[in-house]
């Protein structure tokens, strides 16, 4: 089930806050678990099992480590409990990226080997067990107690608004909310207006440019124009399409009294690589520093091993996204720029010539990132150095319309000045510091929020099926 679908906007959510407030405030972390296993069962019930034998070991291992007589003790607990975690991350989601990449070394394909299956990706896996390490990890940190409310713990991990892709929570950070949070009608509210945005932005902005991007990328030997405009198209599809469904995730969440953290700050303003990722996935990016970059020693041995460890926690970054070589390519890239800004000073750049450069380093990433293949990610940048010509063919022309282009403007126009929007609605939009209610910050904000919710279900109406772009993660 998706957010942006009519059994998920007039069926699922309706119904489940109804149960959810009608539930007393003790028993509401089990309709929180079983509204989510419904939700995640909706795709597929069989791979329910999955997330709970995962959640159970998780809760398991993790009352081991807080239990633990001695840190050697503890320390194999966490490292049974990691192995466990990391294998189903390992075998559902690298398994048959490894029996390619072997077979292809030997000249054949999977089949060749006699291997004639292939697993399915389960939605999600790589967020839960995510949240699922880091919580084994801050219990042998001691950063966090080793809960014994195995259905809040359950809840955490299965929470349906960010289950499936984000943001990466951490149970330090909600193991309180879980124990108290306040619910009131303006937390609500603004949960309401923060999801409403969300679905405008997967909606009227992520779905209108993805045809522009799919035209580019499927088309072989794309023309100079179409691989600028796909690759253009494709840069702003992921930011509407991941941040819109963050948003919607948030707003959920402040609907049922939670408080997640904020996974997008206006990143393509940024003025460099390393300014980019403390603005683009920051759930993702805090987790890397904390979970992976700092344990490797971080920068505190030396410049030659700072610059290894940038590369390997952006290649391993890469392969999180999914198991294919373009990944590795794009962590790479990534890494290479974060170690070279380090090594030159340029992550303090702050003038234009910088924001142009840092955007197009990310421009250029998100070719190899959308590419099914380094094949197919050659091809458009061949199309984009001229290398097939200028003009696009007649007939793939004529599949460009001319909603698709504007739209790609607008969604152009809307992330460049995307901190002056938040600004003028954080200053003028809300009530002042007494509370005084006028026409521009009360009527204003209801006009315009109702108006693009309203839009975007009539957009959704007409349009085909559109996942969010990070379910495949």
């Amino acid at each position: 089930m998706v957010f942006s679908s009519e059994t998920f906007l007039f069926l699922f959510l309706p119904l489940f806050l109804a149960v959810y407030y009608l539930t007393p405030v003790r028993f509401r972390s089990v309709t929180i678990l079983i509204g989510s296993y419904a939700f995640y069962g909706w795709w597929r019930i069989d791979f329910l099992g999955l997330l709970f034998l995962t959640t159970l070991w998780t809760y398991a291992f993790g009352r081991g480590i807080g239990a633990a007589k001695s840190r050697r003790a503890a320390k194999t607990f966490l490292i049974i409990g990691l192995t466990g975690c990391l294998a189903v991350l390992g075998v559902f989601k690298y398994l048959n990226f490894f029996i390619d990449s072997f077979a292809t070394l030997w000249g054949t394909d999977a089949a060749g080997l006699g291997v004639h299956w292939k697993l399915i990706l389960p939605i999600g896996v790589s967020f839960y067990v995510f949240q699922a390490v880091s919580y084994l990890i801050d219990v042998y940190r001691k950063d966090a107690v080793a809960t014994a409310g195995f259905f809040d713990f359950a809840a955490f991990i299965a929470l349906f608004p960010q289950l499936v892709a984000g943001p990466i929570l951490r149970f330090k950070d909600l193991a309180g909310q879980f124990a108290h949070r306040e619910h009131s009608l303006d937390l609500f509210l603004q949960g309401t207006t923060i999801f409403a945005i969300g679905l405008a932005k997967k909606v009227l902005l992520a779905d209108t440019v993805a045809p522009l991007a799919n035209l580019a990328f499927q088309t072989p030997d794309p023309s100079m124009a179409l691989s600028w405009i796909g690759a253009i198209a494709y840069m702003i599809q992921l930011y509407f399409d991941f941040s819109g469904y963050s948003d919607m995730a948030i707003g959920i969440g402040l609907m049922l009294g939670f408080h997640f953290i904020r996974n997008f700050d206006t990143p393509y303003i940024s003025r460099s690589i390393t300014e980019f990722w403390r603005r683009w996935h920051i759930s993702l990016s805090v987790w890397l520093r904390d979970y992976l970059y700092i344990p490797l020693g971080g920068n505190r041995r030396g410049g030659a091993r700072t610059y290894v460890n940038l590369m390997l926690v952006m290649v391993l970054g890469g392969l999180w996204h999914g198991a294919n070589w373009t990944f590795v390519l794009w962590g790479l890239w990534h890494g290479a720029w974060l170690a070279l800004e380090r090594a030159t000073g340029r992550a303090k750049a702050t003038d234009l010539f910088a924001l142009g450069g840092t955007l197009l380093i990310v421009l250029l990433g998100w070719v190899m990132f959308r590419a099914a293949s380094v094949t197919e990610a050659l091809g458009v940048y061949s199309g984009m150095l001229g290398l097939n010509g200028f003009a696009t063919a007649p007939e793939v022309a004529l599949a460009i319309t001319t909603e698709s282009l504007l739209f790609l403007m607008l969604g152009v126009a809307v992330a460049a000045l995307e901190p002056r929007l938040n600004h003028a609605a954080a200053t003028r939009l809300r009530p002042g510091p007494a509370g005084r209610l006028t026409a521009l910050n009360a009527l204003v904000p209801a006009v315009l929020v109702n108006g693009l919710g309203a839009f975007a279900v009539m957009k959704l109406a007409e349009q085909s099926f559109s996942p969010f772009l990070y379910f495949q993660f």
